[in-house]
Formats: structure tokens, C-alpha cells, sequence
């Protein structure tokens, strides 16, 4: 993805700290004090210009939404439709996916939405793509029992490779589509990406897995 620089997109966030967390750590295992309620958490990593998180949100005020976004010139368009909608169930953070566990506690998090995350096709980057093993390690830090990954790509091989990490790590698949638009999936909610792909002709994969019971 080639970004066009913003250079007041820094200045931008800085101005809304009521909607781009800007000092996460604090707040870990104390999300749902920040939500003033108990309602689920769900979080989208890579959450991009925030049309599917807005969406999700607008949708389901029952639960709590967190859009996470690396890239400050990428996440003020995020910003723009929370401005905009003043939504009370969601709320961003600009942070690389790693630091997860630096923010959220163990079991704080129900459901982790991925959605079209660079698929890093060379072989030497397989470790960066976010349903990589290491990821799914982190993931399961911060989930509940049992918690959920949805995932959603327009790359053929990402989504094999996927597949094939999620069972090697032993989560249990319970929903797949290899053609969600000629499916009947319900309640689907485009990201910029997606609506983009889709109006060329893609085929969009989409998958639910979940953590297995500890034992």
C-alpha cells in the first residue's frame, strides 16, 4: 500500500483525544471503565480509513468497538467518520499490533477482526503477516476463552496460508466462504478495500475461527 503523507495528521490526532486514545497503556483492563459499561470489546487490527469499523459500530451499539491503525496519515480518515458520527462504542488507537499486550489484559478482548491485512507475499516476510503464528500467540493473550478471529482478504494465497496457520495452531474453523458476495452471509459490512475489489470482479474470502477450551 503506498500512503500519501499527511504531515498535519499528527497535529490532527493530537486534537482528538476524546476519539484516538492517545495514552492506551493506561487503560489496560480498565477498557470497559473508559465505555462506561460491560459490553464485549471487539478490536479490528489494521482498521485503515475506518469505513468497516464505523460501520460495525453504528450497527452493534451493544458492543464496544476499538479500531487499531499503524499509520497516522491513514487513521485520521478513521478519525473523520468519528468526528463526524460522535459514535459512544468506538474509539482508535494508533499503535503497531505488536504492542498489543502492552494495552489490553488477558481475556479483555471477545473478537479480533482482520480485514484485507497485507498479505507480505515473499517468503522472508512471512513473519509479518498478521495471521502469522507469533500473532496468534499474542491474539490469544488478550482474548477470552474461546475468543474469535474473523478474517476477510481478496488474496487467494493469504487466505490458504491462513487457513493452514489456523489449524497448525489449532483453532477451530466454524465459518468459510471462498465467494462471500455470491454467498448468504448476512450482516456483511464493507471496508474501502473490499468495495474496491469487489467492483472489479475479486472473489473476497472471508473465515471465522475460534481458540480452542484450555484445558
Amino acid at each position: 500500500m503506498r500512503l500519501r503523507n499527511k504531515p498535519w495528521a499528527k497535529e490532527k490526532i493530537a486534537a482528538y483525544p476524546q476519539y484516538v486514545i492517545s495514552n492506551p497503556e493506561q487503560y489496560k483492563g480498565r477498557w470497559r471503565e473508559l465505555f462506561r459499561n460491560d459490553n464485549p470489546i471487539h478490536i479490528e487490527i489494521g482498521t485503515g480509513k475506518g469505513q468497516f469499523i464505523t460501520g460495525m459500530a453504528k450497527a452493534n451499539p451493544h458492543i464496544n468497538y476499538i479500531g487499531i491503525e499503524l499509520y497516522e496519515s491513514v487513521i485520521v480518515s478513521a478519525l473523520d467518520k468519528l468526528i463526524e458520527h460522535d459514535l459512544p462504542n468506538l474509539r482508535l488507537l494508533n499503535i503497531n499490533a505488536k504492542d498489543l499486550m502492552n494495552v489490553f489484559a488477558a481475556g479483555e478482548v471477545e473478537r479480533i477482526y482482520l480485514n484485507f491485512s497485507d498479505p507480505w507475499p515473499k517468503k522472508r516476510h512471512e513473519k509479518r503477516r498478521l495471521t502469522y503464528r507469533s500473532f496468534l500467540e499474542l491474539y490469544e493473550q488478550i482474548l477470552v476463552e474461546e475468543g474469535e478471529i474473523h478474517f476477510k482478504t481478496d488474496n487467494q494465497g493469504l487466505f490458504e496460508y491462513s487457513l493452514v496457520s489456523f489449524s497448525q495452531y489449532g483453532l477451530v474453523l466454524t465459518y468459510v466462504s471462498l465467494d462471500l458476495h455470491r454467498s448468504n452471509f448476512v450482516g456483511n459490512i464493507m471496508t474501502e478495500y473490499e468495495e474496491k475489489f469487489a467492483a472489479q470482479g475479486n472473489r473476497i474470502y472471508r473465515c471465522e475461527v475460534k481458540y480452542p477450551p484450555k484445558k
